[in-house]
């Protein structure tokens, strides 16, 4: 459960520095467009882990010798890419964030497409798939909730470290699994 609330938390700050964002451009951003943002983000990434998993679950008896190799890889890789980004830096929109449908969706499944690596992880752990999407879809909800409203109050200085600990905790994770599985 430990392991799913930290990977839940780890892919739920993409959307999160996101809703930061969307916070700070959107002038008197408030609850109706966080719950918005929050059934965007949270749908997809509820969805993402389960299209993973029936993904990875297809090919799992073929590669079950090396598939701790195979979540460390993805489960790196995503970190890795999430420190990255927080560190080089993005280009800055002008202008009021767009809450249009179209842009959330774009948004949601930007934010999600590690949320799909993941579940192909978990077709190669043992874990209960659709609970664990469940969490990751609610707590990415509540993140993205909260991260609207934070940006609109604090400004951009959470943006950049929320994507910095998410990377960490995915590395670690990705990590663990490896050592569990070689030792």
């Amino acid at each position: 459960m430990i392991e799913i609330l930290l990977i839940a938390f780890s892919l739920a700050l993409d959307a999160f520095a996101v809703s930061v964002s969307t916070g700070i451009s959107t002038p008197g951003f408030s609850w109706k467009q966080g719950i918005k943002m929050g059934l965007w983000f949270g749908g997809f990434q509820c969805a993402m882990p389960l299209i993973g998993w029936f993904l990875g679950s297809s090919v799992a008896e073929y590669i079950v010798a090396f598939d701790h190799w195979i979540a460390f890889g993805l489960l790196a890789a995503i970190g890795g890419k999430m420190l990255w980004e927080s560190f080089r830096g993005g280009e800055e929109e002008s202008g009021p964030a767009d809450l249009s449908a179209g842009r959330l969706c774009v948004l949601a499944i930007a934010t999600s497409i590690d949320a799909l690596a993941v579940g192909v992880s978990m077709a190669f752990m043992e874990v209960d798939i659709l609970f664990s999407a469940a969490v990751i879809g609610v707590v990415a909800f509540g993140m993205a909730i909260m991260g609207g409203l934070l940006g609109n109050k604090l400004g951009a200085l959470v943006e950049k470290w929320a994507a910095v600990a998410g990377g960490l905790v995915l590395i670690g994770i990705g990590i663990k699994i490896l050592v569990e599985h070689l030792g």
